[in-house]
């Protein structure tokens, strides 16, 4: 997860994204949407900082830090999906959660995906199909709950319907840097989980982890699956695989693992649940 330098206000920002309307769901207090102006992808950076610096201790550059912001020069091409409690505002004030969405034409703007710098991507790269990274997953503390996750998820469904993404892929965390810590878990998830040969992803070589690291059978995987993290959890629920080998990510203070998930079962979960939820509304 290499972060670059962005030396200018601008680059920090990046145009304001032209096609808010494609992700629009509101549901009680919340909305779900694209940020609609550079104050607010400045907003969600902020959340990110808050977060990823100073909840759980990530190295930020100097200039992060003076600002307080996360951004590296993804933020430019990306379009930043955001959940918005109306109740604190509805600008960059009631933001409390963001993900970051890049596709490949986004990508091509910058020159690869994000993901690149951690696993050889190249089965997603040539993937006959759109697909999705998706990064940068965070929700303020005080807006943690299934709710707000959820509001994310049909962002991303709606987001994923209009772009017709065939697959969706990024890297997801484990807190720290000792992967032996997180045995039972990778174990688990590289004899449960592997992405079939035609869609795994393999960490490079110079940051490969084997996460093959407890024989099958030698621990419960139902104490494994709970020291799984909430949202990798998610996205196994979703139908999701990992790919072969962990990576350790000193500048987040974590242990990384690669992630795909094909997004037919995620969009018509909730193309459906939205579409009911629009009959209800004119019933």
């Amino acid at each position: 997860m290499r972060i670059d330098r962005v030396d200018s206000e601008a680059e920090l920002l990046g145009p304001p994204v032209s096609n808010a309307e494609i992700v629009k769901v509101v549901a009680g207090d919340f909305e779900v949407r694209l940020a609609q102006s550079a104050a607010e992808i400045d907003a969600a950076q902020a959340l990110r900082y808050r977060i990823f610096y100073e909840e759980m201790a990530a190295r930020p550059t100097p200039e992060m830090a003076s600002r307080q912001r996360d951004f590296d020069k993804f933020d430019i091409a990306c379009d930043h999906l955001l959940v918005l409690d109306r109740r604190r505002g509805e600008g960059p004030e009631g933001i409390v959660g963001t993900y970051r969405l890049i596709r490949r034409s986004a990508a091509a703007q910058i020159g690869t995906f994000y993901s690149a710098s951690e696993y050889d991507i190249r089965p997603m790269v040539d993937y006959p199909g759109e697909v999705l990274e998706l990064g940068r997953s965070c929700i303020a503390k005080d807006a943690r709950n299934t709710a707000t996750m959820q509001m994310l998820w049909r962002g991303i469904a709606l987001y994923a319907y209009h772009y017709n993404i065939q697959v969706m892929f990024g890297c997801a965390s484990l807190p720290g840097t000792d992967p032996t810590q997180h045995a039972m878990a990778l174990s688990y998830l590289y004899h449960h989980h592997l992405a079939p040969p035609e869609v795994r992803v393999r960490a490079v070589d110079s940051r490969y982890i084997n996460m093959n690291m407890l024989e099958p059978g030698s621990y419960d995987p139902r104490k494994a699956m709970a020291r799984v993290p909430p949202l990798i959890k998610g996205y196994l629920r979703l139908g999701g695989f990992v790919g072969d080998g962990a990576v350790i990510d000193h500048e987040f203070n974590s242990t990384d693992v690669f992630i795909i998930v094909k997004t037919e079962l995620v969009t018509e979960k909730y193309i459906r649940h939205y579409e009911r939820g629009m009959r209800d509304q004119h019933n």
